[in-house]
């Protein structure tokens, strides 16, 4: 009996599909003029003998659709025809972009456009083109622009496009305001944001003009600034353009920080049976950050364990997840938690929309690869690693689903321009600086660093070429090559002018966590003129002298941020070791820098210099390679005029050591919001003439004391000091009061 019913069900499904289905045996096609009927059994996947149902017959509808090509399709199957019937879009023969006369204006849009001469005509797509046109001028600062679409039919059943473009006045940041419980003075504020204020000389920034998207990215700066200073719950409430006239705005920023967080509990789960040994460093790090403020930077710390962990082959197939749970007014838990995922392989890595960037950079920054086991870990260190190149507007990622289980990893990115042009002056008490760049961070689309600098100052006149890459063959490791040419001038000061121009090449990498070394090699030529009142000892160094050089750093940076750091400390030792030179000077030098929050934005800074410059075969040190205090180092001394003098010319010397101690007052004078104030102690010694015993060494502790403004004018950053010298030689010159006023264009 049930065998029975079976075999009724299926001859009553065989009878209906095979009423719905239809055998096609033949195939007529009209109203195609442009398009042969074979290209469009070709788009619809249409072959003569096969059966159609309902379903298959809106697939080839579907298909032909989505070609661009056709207006209007109809389909029928009746008698084993199959008819289709079309009409087809017109043919774009011209597209008119008027009002736009700047072809770095015109071009990008023009390349943008959905819609290309030569292509089908599609209605809403001309459309979306022209709000696409619109938003792409008010990002480039023309925030009235005004775009009219004209579409003009020819003859010939094509059309010509015409967007009348009014460009409009741009608009233009006239103010930058910041407001509501912000806790910081606006002169730190500024440093964050990327927008700037609109002044008359700033002809090359486009950063004082309004654009949305750079609007968005002040937003996330702001938010990302107060998180890592502890503000978790930090609300931008609005950040609006207020309209003013002729084209100016007001940019305000309404923000809202709230309470400042502190991590109360902090853990890390791992599943059982995995070995707690090989999360050491992780929980050494949850130890530290127990009761400490919130911060992004304690976090990426952790994660990068976590990363460095999921390199590992035994836990290759792991997963993380963060869990904050606020659980009173200003504490959050932090918890951290490995899951052990099955073991799926990446069956293929896609990369679409890389026009110009080379496949083999973007590659080179994956940490995923074919064959590798699949880890979302890793995947979204990859995408962070592409994201930091800043090649990209966006880059979006997805996974699917491959063949036998395995994993295909599909990204996305859309190129932005990658080339800058700067310009910089600036005056102070040691004279006036202009400066000149271009550089193309993705030349050639290679991942290659690019640039060319020109800086012209009081006394020296200097022309470089840089070339870097910053993953040299995917090796994690950076290549740096330059060139360059200088001409110092310190004949009225000093007594010598020099004349140099060479070339260095050398590598940077991460040898350990957080430890960096740095090998080069220099090659330059020298040409060396002194005055006619130098003495002797002098006029024996004039001449043309060639150094090759191998120079290398070691640097452990242990502080919280490279940018404005608040904790932790950085040790720097630099050795110069001649291996052709005609005085065979050896350099070496230390510097350590140590950094302290003493109580909220209280940051106290200790800094250690020094420098030793002396021949292994025992020639004279040359004029130009002696060393001179730093100005950073010892305030309250004019620049270059303490240490030994030889006939009144300031020799510099073959020691320098210095001692920095510095505080900062974020609630001095809170009214001025534009300025920061801070409190020092410098004291360094300069000492050792090598070429005669008979001058004094000048071997001498310099000190000083006093306050420092750093102050966010209208023309750009002021730094300001007055400092009291305590302790000096009777040859040293005094400079109570200096500052350096800079602006950009």
């Amino acid at each position: 009996m049930l065998r029975s019913i079976i075999l009724s069900f299926f001859l009553l499904f065989s009878i209906i599909n095979s009423a719905s289905s239809e055998k096609v045996k033949k195939i007529l096609i009209d109203g195609n003029k442009r398009v042969s009927a074979d290209t469009i059994k070709l788009f619809g996947n249409i072959k003569l003998n096969n059966d159609y149902d309902k379903q298959d017959l809106n697939d080839i509808l579907k298909e032909l659709y989505e070609t661009n090509f056709f207006k209007d399709v109809k389909i029928s199957l009746k008698e084993n025809i199959l008819k289709i019937s079309l009409i087809e879009n017109p043919i774009i023969t011209n597209i008119e972009l008027n009002g736009i006369k700047a072809k770095k204006i015109m071009d990008p849009l023009l390349d943008s456009m959905t819609l290309k001469k030569n292509t089908s005509f599609i209605e809403y797509l001309a459309k979306e083109d022209k709000t696409n046109i619109t938003a792409a001028l008010k990002q480039a600062g023309y925030y009235f622009a005004d775009v009219k679409l004209s579409i003009k039919e020819n003859q010939n059943d094509s059309v010509d496009l015409i967007y009348d473009v009014d460009l409009g006045k741009k608009a233009k940041i006239k103010k930058i305001k910041f407001i509501g419980d912000k806790k910081f003075k606006n002169r730190k504020l500024f440093k964050v944001i990327v927008s700037e204020e609109n002044k008359f000389w700033k002809f090359l920034s486009s950063k004082k003009l309004l654009n949305e998207q750079r609007i968005d990215l002040d937003k996330r700066l702001l938010e990302s600034f107060y998180k890592n200073k502890g503000y978790y719950n930090v609300k931008i409430a609005s950040s609006f353009a207020q309209f003013l006239d002729e084209g100016y705005f007001d940019l305000i920023f309404n923000i809202n920080s709230g309470e400042k967080f502190y991590f109360n509990e902090v853990k890390l789960v791992i599943p059982d049976g995995y070995n707690r040994e090989n999360f050491t460093n992780i929980d050494k790090i949850l130890d530290k950050i127990t009761n400490k403020s919130y911060s992004y930077n304690r976090i990426e710390k952790i994660l990068k364990q976590v990363e460095n962990v999921a390199l590992t082959e035994e836990y290759e197939s792991i997963n993380a997840t963060v869990l904050e749970e606020i659980v009173s007014a200003n504490k959050i838990n932090f918890t951290i938690s490995i899951e052990e995922l099955s073991k799926e392989y990446v069956e293929r890595v896609n990369i679409m929309g890389n026009n110009i960037t080379l496949e083999s950079v973007i590659r080179n920054n994956l940490i995923l690869d074919e064959g590798d086991a699949f880890n979302k870990i890793l995947l979204n260190k990859s995408i962070n690693n592409l994201k930091a190149l800043n090649f990209f507007k966006s880059i979006s990622s997805n996974v699917v689903d491959g063949e036998e289980g395995k994993k295909i990893i599909n990204i996305e990115v859309d190129e932005k321009p990658t080339g800058e042009i700067s310009a910089g002056a600036g005056v102070g008490t040691s004279g006036g600086t202009v400066g000149f760049g271009v550089k193309e961070n993705n030349f050639l689309g290679k991942g290659i660093e690019f640039s060319s600098d020109l800086d012209i100052t009081a006394e020296r006149v200097r022309g470089k070429l840089a070339l870097i890459n910053p993953n040299f063959r995917g090796s994690d490791r950076k290549l740096i090559a330059g060139a360059q040419s200088s001409e110092t001038d310190r004949m009225t000061a000093f007594g010598y002018k020099t004349t140099k121009t060479g070339f260095n090449l050398g590598t940077r990498f991460e040898y350990y966590d957080d430890f960096y070394v740095g090998p080069s090699f220099t090659a330059y030529y020298e040409s060396l003129k002194t005055s006619s009142t130098a003495t002797s000892n002098m006029k024996k160094q004039e001449g043309s002298y060639f150094d090759t050089d191998f120079n290398y750093s070691l640097d452990y940076d242990k502080r919280n941020q490279k940018f404005q750091p608040t904790e932790g400390f950085r040790s720097r030792f630099d050795q110069s070791i001649p291996l052709i030179s005609d005085t065979n000077a050896i350099m070496n030098g230390y510097e350590f820098n140590y950094y302290n929050e003493l109580v909220n934005d209280m940051i106290a800074s200790f800094t250690i210099f020094g420098r030793a410059i002396n021949s292994v075969t025992g020639e004279d040190v040359r004029v130009s390679e002696r060393l001179f205090m730093p100005q950073s180092k010892l305030r309250g001394f004019e620049a270059g005029k303490i240490g030994p003098v030889d006939n009144d010319d300031y020799l510099g010397g073959n020691y320098l050591s210095a001692i920095n101690l510095a505080a900062t007052l974020p609630n001095a004078v809170p009214t001025l919001q534009n300025a920061d104030f801070s409190l020092f102690f410098d004291a360094g010694n300069i000492w050792g003439v090598d070429y005669d015993s008979t001058i004094n060494d000048s071997n001498a502790l310099r000190s000083s004391i006093g306050v420092a403004i750093d102050w966010y004018t209208p023309v750009g950053p002021l730094s300001f000091s007055y400092a009291e010298v305590l302790s000096k030689k009777s040859s040293d010159k005094i400079e109570n009061f200096r500052f350096n006023l800079g602006t950009t264009f």
